[in-house]
């Protein structure tokens, strides 16, 4: 019987490891491939050629983006854009999310305040509307014009609410004996035990505000005021044009090394690697700050 159970154990690990395995192999490819296509001569990508091995092995589309001052400008724009986007949602989703998970009793406008978040999460007035908003503010081709539009993300302010809510009233009551003030117990009370909610709402707003393009796009009339994900989503090669802007032959010789498909593929990589470099610190907490903090006891 004791070995009968510990083979079913071990079937039954077994067969949990080799599905975590497969569906980390069918996300993990498609990824690899874009790799090699990026590193891949341009006849090799049209003919698709490539698998998982780059074929003539070239890096010409990641010269093609690096080398390139506006490149950098643009990387700074998101990475400002990135650390006031988190800045901001941080003090507000805690500001906002600490009256709100409390009983009607304690906060009377409660109710109020979270159909008009729940409606405003559901229905907004557009693009039109908000350019328009952004255009008589005069913050176009501002940063604040990439910035202030998300400055409230209400999923997470009802995710880190909920997670308030589990909180314990006895540590906040100890708190008020003790005299400290509703902003002392929000800050030395509530936040610290709230790191898993809070940090999960930060990887949010991280990789929100890191991969939108959009916004660019609608918001910035000047090339030179593009945050990364926009100014990388604009490059394409046209050699008709560089022949008729005059490119010398030596730039000219390694442009017709890339294509478009290379340049998509270097693109996408470039994109991925500053969050695989953040998401590691926060991905211990992520599961916890969603689980905890989408269910309401």
């Amino acid at each position: 019987m004791s070995y009968s159970a510990n083979f079913k154990d071990r079937l039954g690990r077994f067969c949990i490891y080799a599905i975590v395995i497969l569906l980390a192999l069918i996300c993990l490819l498609p990824l690899w491939n874009i790799v090699a296509i990026s590193f891949s001569s341009s006849e090799a990508v049209s003919a698709n050629a490539v698998g998982l091995v780059p074929v003539n092995f070239t890096t010409a589309a990641y010269t093609r983006i690096i080398d390139d001052a506006q490149f950098w400008r643009s990387f700074g724009i998101s990475v400002l854009r990135v650390v006031l986007s988190l800045v901001l949602n941080m003090i507000l989703i805690t500001l906002m999310a600490y009256p709100l998970s409390k009983s009607k009793r304690e906060f009377k406008g409660r109710n109020i305040y979270m159909n008009v978040m729940i409606f405003a999460m559901l229905f907004s007035g557009g693009m039109i509307p908000s350019y328009l908003l952004i255009k008589n503010l005069d913050m176009l081709n501002t940063i604040w014009a990439l910035v202030l539009p998300g400055a409230v993300p209400i999923f997470s302010v009802i995710l880190v609410m909920n997670f308030f809510s589990a909180v314990p009233e006895a540590l906040e009551e100890a708190a008020f004996i003790d005299g400290a003030s509703p902003l002392q117990v929000l800050f030395k009370v509530y936040v610290p035990v709230s790191i898993p909610a809070l940090a999960t709402v930060a990887l949010f707003s991280i990789v929100g505000t890191w991969n939108d393009f959009f916004s660019g796009l609608i918001y910035m009339t000047k090339v030179s005021n593009y945050p990364l994900m926009t100014y990388i989503q604009s490059l394409n090669v046209n050699i008709a044009d560089l022949l008729q802007a005059g490119t010398n032959s030596s730039e000219l010789s390694n442009l017709t090394e890339i294509s478009n498909k290379n340049l998509n593929a270097a693109k996408i990589v470039v994109a991925v690697i500053p969050l695989l470099l953040i998401y590691p610190l926060l991905q211990k907490y992520f599961v916890t700050g969603i689980v905890v903090g989408s269910v309401k006891e």
